[in-house]
């Protein structure tokens, strides 16, 4: 399932403009498909179950790094959302933030790719999750809290009307399994999969939205 909608995301994508970029013999899918079973050969069994990597290294050709420049960005972060996805389907867990970087490799013809993984920690160690915001960039909630608001002191800031200055918090959760989302007071409220909340355990998956802006929570 994962795998078919990153496909269908990047379909999506390649129309247009893009379509060219990929009548190469290199198609993204295949990096995708490999990036996954690269995940099933690496997964070892951790304390809280089964674990896999989390950072992940795409070596391409300079044909295929040029070809396909125009949106790197997008589809690492496409190819970091079909790692998530896997990971939720297999029922792996992460020991730090999803990361995929896409480089340039002199050595490689073209079509021709490398997929490295690793495990990496987060900053404060096992993070209790990551948010992920629209444009991709991710927010690990580690030993402190997350708060989400429009003050510029606040670790996700948001220029948005329909925020209040301190307008949420996601943070560990007491007994340090899984995190949890408080409403800090707002005037319009926070929402948990479209439900408003005071204060919520999250699942992995759950979208958080604070005014019109949708977080997504990812386990860590």
């Amino acid at each position: 399932m994962g795998l078919q909608q990153f496909e269908q995301r990047l379909e999506r994508l390649v129309e247009g403009a893009f379509t060219k970029a990929f009548r190469s013999d290199l198609q993204p899918v295949e990096i995708g498909r490999r990036l996954t079973r690269e995940m099933d050969l690496l997964r070892r069994v951790g304390v809280n179950g089964l674990i896999t990597p989390n950072v992940f290294i795409v070596e391409l050709s300079a044909d295929d790094a040029r070809r396909f420049e125009r949106f790197s960005e997008v589809l690492a972060r496409e190819l970091a959302d079909a790692a998530r996805e896997h990971a939720r389907i297999e029922g792996y867990t992460f020991v730090g933030p999803v990361e995929v970087e896409l480089r340039r490799s002199a050595r490689l013809r073209a079509g021709r790719y490398r997929v490295y993984a690793d495990f990496e920690e987060g900053p404060d160690g096992m993070p209790a999750g990551v948010l992920v915001l629209s444009d991709g960039t991710e927010v690990v909630v580690g030993s402190e809290p997350v708060v989400i608001g429009r003050l510029p002191e606040c670790t996700i800031v948001l220029g948005d009307p329909n925020v209040s200055r301190r307008h949420a918090e996601v943070a560990r959760a007491e007994d340090g399994q899984g995190a949890v989302v408080r409403d800090l007071q707002s005037t319009n409220g926070t929402r948990v999969n479209g439900v408003p909340v005071r204060e919520q355990a999250l699942a992995d998956g759950d979208e958080v939205t604070v005014g019109t802006t949708v977080l997504r929570f990812h386990a860590g």
